[in-house]
């Protein structure tokens, strides 16, 4: 079974979405389930994980709603407030439905680059092995320091690198990024999304041979055990068409053993998520 790891829906408005300028037009309008089904069904993949867009306890509960509605949403990245001493019943309540997989918090929108190692933000993170749930990562290279300080502290946790950190594709560096990688890696409850690059790249120009260098340094780091296919539709679409984005890391792996094409393509995330199919 293939799975894309990473996507998102919304009913667009500009007060939720405001993070949406006016260079992205194109994310400007619904993206909703029925759409997301055909772009899946003509790129030969079966299901995908829901991500959240919006930090509310809302957002965590319509996206299950349509998880619900959908069997192809195999599984839900919701938000909770994981600073509030409130974050327990929180969790209890969303993960009564078994389609809620993990959390997620826009770590990279906080002013306060320390934000992932207050206290009461690890106290919320210390919750989530009870109630089986996976935390993704969404950041910046300057905060990876942090992330490994926050993914050693819970050994036991796992926890899931999304777009491979947004390197400074454009720039077309990989240092300081390639060292933290390499350290972060080295934590076996730490897997990879492939995902997020061409936003990183000059998103209307990009080449494929680009992400080589980057996508060498997480395959080395990681292994193929631990990474896993994602489009991050509809935002990819700033790059490409669904299919062109999922390209980039389908012809990099074109020539890999099957076996590990099916790691990446599905059984990671099947395994990470825990999705029940």
């Amino acid at each position: 079974m293939k799975i894309d790891s990473h996507q998102h829906f919304w009913n667009y408005n500009p007060d939720d979405y405001g993070w949406i300028s006016d260079d992205m037009e194109i994310l400007r309008k619904d993206y909703l389930p029925d759409r997301l089904k055909t772009e899946l069904s003509s790129a030969g993949f079966d299901g995908s994980v829901a991500v959240q867009a919006r930090q509310s306890l809302e957002e965590t509960q319509w996206l299950l709603n349509l998880a619900d509605k959908h069997n192809f949403i195999k599984g839900v990245v919701g938000w909770v407030d994981l600073c509030s001493p409130d974050v327990e019943k929180q969790l209890m309540h969303f993960s009564a439905n078994p389609k809620l997989v993990g959390v997620r918090h826009v770590i990279h929108d906080e002013q306060d680059v320390n934000f992932m190692l207050r206290k009461s933000f690890l106290n919320g993170i210390a919750f989530l092995k009870k109630f089986g749930l996976t935390y993704d990562i969404l950041i910046f290279p300057e905060h990876l320091p942090n992330t490994i300080q926050l993914v050693s502290r819970f050994p036991e946790q796992i926890f899931i690198l999304d777009h491979i950190a947004k390197p400074p594709v454009k720039d077309k560096k990989t240092s300081p990024w390639k060292e933290d990688i390499e350290k972060l890696a080295r934590f076996g409850n730490v897997c990879c999304k492939l995902s997020g690059m061409v936003t990183e790249a000059n998103v209307k120009n990009w080449k494929q041979e680009e992400f080589i260098p980057y996508l060498n340094i997480v395959f080395d780091a990681f292994g193929t055990d631990r990474l896993m296919i994602g489009s991050d539709w509809p935002v990819c679409t700033l790059g490409g068409s669904y299919g062109q984005i999922l390209q980039v890391v389908l012809d990099y792996i074109s020539n890999f053993p099957e076996q590990d094409k099916k790691k990446i393509l599905g059984e990671n995330a099947i395994k990470a998520y825990k999705l029940k199919l």
